[in-house]
């Protein structure tokens, strides 16, 4: 690919907020939601996958840089529990206030082998606020094959194959304490309830019909 700092339009002695800063302008500039019903759409959105595969690559050569002997990132510590899992609350936290790109610089410094059901799902629900519904829903469908038992994860996919084919409006992945209960037994419909019943608890609304 091309000088990723070029496509960003910065110098790579830029400072990371720099980069950061130069990365959100763009990405407002060309997000697909600004060329829905315009000829310029598929041009708009080649540019917009350019600028995130440019930032990724920049974010991701800092950060081996930076942590060559462990892992901490942005804010996000890798340390892992008896269990393996991972704590993503500052990425949750950044997604429901809508700083999607600083959400997504944690994400992506965390290394492959760490990356497990919850960060599908993060990640996922990032690509989705971005208007990138196919990579979105491949996100959510790892991230419920890695846990299939989870409910969060399971009615974010299927908001997000329903979004695709036009079934219903946007899934909100505004997350906060996600305890779905006994989601995963649902049947489609039943799982969208679900959903929208655990959002109205947070103050927001899946469903706005319901």
């Amino acid at each position: 690919m091309a000088d990723p700092y070029k496509v960003l339009g910065v110098s790579s002695t830029a400072s990371d907020e720099e980069v950061k800063d130069a990365y959100r302008a763009l990405a407002k500039k060309y997000h697909p939601d600004q060329y829905a019903d315009s000829p310029l759409k598929d041009l708009a959105d080649e540019k917009m996958k350019e600028i995130n595969e440019a930032y990724d690559t920049i974010v991701a050569q800092r950060r081996g840089r930076q942590n060559a002997g462990g892992y901490t990132y942005a804010g996000y510590s890798g340390a892992s529990g008896s269990g393996g899992g991972s704590s993503f609350s500052d990425v949750r936290s950044y997604i429901a206030s809508g700083r999607i790109a600083d959400a997504e610089q944690i994400l992506n410094g965390v290394p492959v082998e760490n990356r497990n059901a919850e960060w599908y799902f993060l990640k996922g629900s990032v690509l989705y606020r971005r208007g990138w519904l196919e990579e979105a829903k491949d996100h959510f469908t790892r991230a419920c094959q890695m846990d299939p038992g989870n409910g969060e994860y399971q009615a974010a996919l299927n908001q997000a194959m329903n979004q695709r084919s036009g079934m219903y409006g946007g899934y909100n992945p505004n997350m906060g304490s996600m305890n779905t209960g006994g989601c995963n037994t649902c049947d489609l419909c039943q799982g969208m309830i679900c959903a929208d019943c655990c959002c109205e608890c947070m103050g927001g609304d899946l469903i706005p019909c319901c």
